[in-house]
């Protein structure tokens, strides 16, 4: 392979219904990082039907250029049309790196087209680093997260990544930036498109997602049942808080799926996390270590969650979390 003909970084911008995720912001503002330093272009690509309006969003992020798909064929995400869409701008355009959000589109998305592309990839990366011979280091837990391997392709073009949103911090936007925007047209083959979107169900909900909380509340093992929960759901509607869990509670059915924090649960960065009940174990830490501040309530003194708070609470936590709650309470009505 001649690796001098790709140049550049490709971020895909993911959208859903005219909103551009918070994780391809986040990746263009790493791609701006790395491409400064080997003197190269940030390009997002942007697929979807009537999406022209959301170019500047990208450009303001750190994008020099905006390659938008527009068809009807995108209107929905559908596996086949999108994977036809960035294949054809991948072999067009040629990026040395293309990088996606390890989100569920992300995720079905990136394996179909390194496999096209005949090229490597690299899932749930937590850090992208450029060697000097410009090869992207591409790192990820492993062995269940009791390691971190660094993974490079150096044969293949182009290096591909997936990245779980809230890994990569996001970089203020500049709207005074200016950049190139380029329609491309696909010549979609629809013969290969099997799959109809039928109908589209949404579940109503209240909560916020957990990547975008500035305060959480997040409970372990140690919490133990819903009791357990209902202390932390009344500690977090006092400070103003989501309340998240670890793999543990999940896993006993005491919370849902989207409000776990970990490797296999999301990565948060909130202000403040209220650790509660949680050993530490490096898995769930690998969700949250990157967060502000962070506050651990848990019996056992020898517990590693110790290890990366910056304040620490020894003792029980349904003696200690009612106590802390009225405590709370007492200094917001003081303060209003």
């Amino acid at each position: 392979m001649d690796k001098e003909q790709y140049k550049g970084i490709q971020v895909f911008a993911e959208q859903r219904e005219g909103v551009i995720q918070n994780v391809a912001f986040e990746l263009i503002g790493k791609a701006r990082e790395l491409a400064d330093g080997i003197n190269e272009k940030v390009t997002a690509v942007l697929c979807g039907h009537n999406v022209g309006h959301l170019t500047q969003e990208l450009i303001a992020a750190g994008a020099d250029r905006v390659l938008v798909v527009d068809d009807e064929m995108l209107k929905d995400y559908l596996t086949e049309p999108f994977a036809q869409a960035v294949v054809h701008v991948l072999r067009t355009y040629k990026p040395e790196i293309f990088l996606l959000g390890a989100t569920t589109i992300g995720r079905d998305l990136g394996p179909r087209i390194s496999a096209r592309m005949r090229t490597g990839l690299t899932a749930d990366c937590t850090s992208l680093e450029i060697a000097e011979d410009r090869n992207l280091m591409m790192t990820r837990p492993a062995f269940g997260g009791n390691l971190m391997a660094t993974i490079v392709c150096k044969d293949h073009r182009p290096q591909m990544s997936t990245v779980r949103p809230g890994v990569m911090r996001r970089k203020p936007a500049d709207p005074t930036r200016q950049g190139e925007v380029e329609a491309v047209t696909v010549p979609f083959d629809k013969s290969k498109s099997r799959v109809r979107l039928i109908k589209k169900i949404r579940e109503e909900k209240n909560m916020v997602d957990i990547t975008e909380a500035h305060i959480l509340v997040s409970g372990g093992r140690g919490v133990g049942s819903q009791d357990g929960f209902s202390k932390l759901r009344n500690l977090a509607q006092t400070i103003n808080a989501e309340v998240a869990s670890s793999r543990a509670m999940v896993d006993a059915g005491l919370i849902e799926h989207e409000r776990q924090v970990g490797q296999t649960g999301k990565t948060v960065r909130p202000d403040i996390y209220f650790a509660i009940g949680i050993s530490g174990a490096i898995q769930h830490l690998a969700g949250m270590e990157e967060s502000e501040y962070i506050i651990a309530i848990n019996k056992d003194k020898f517990a590693p969650i110790f290890q990366v708070a910056d304040l620490g609470v020894v003792g029980d936590l349904h003696k200690v979390v009612p106590i802390l709650n009225e405590k709370l309470k007492a200094e917001k009505a003081k303060n209003n």
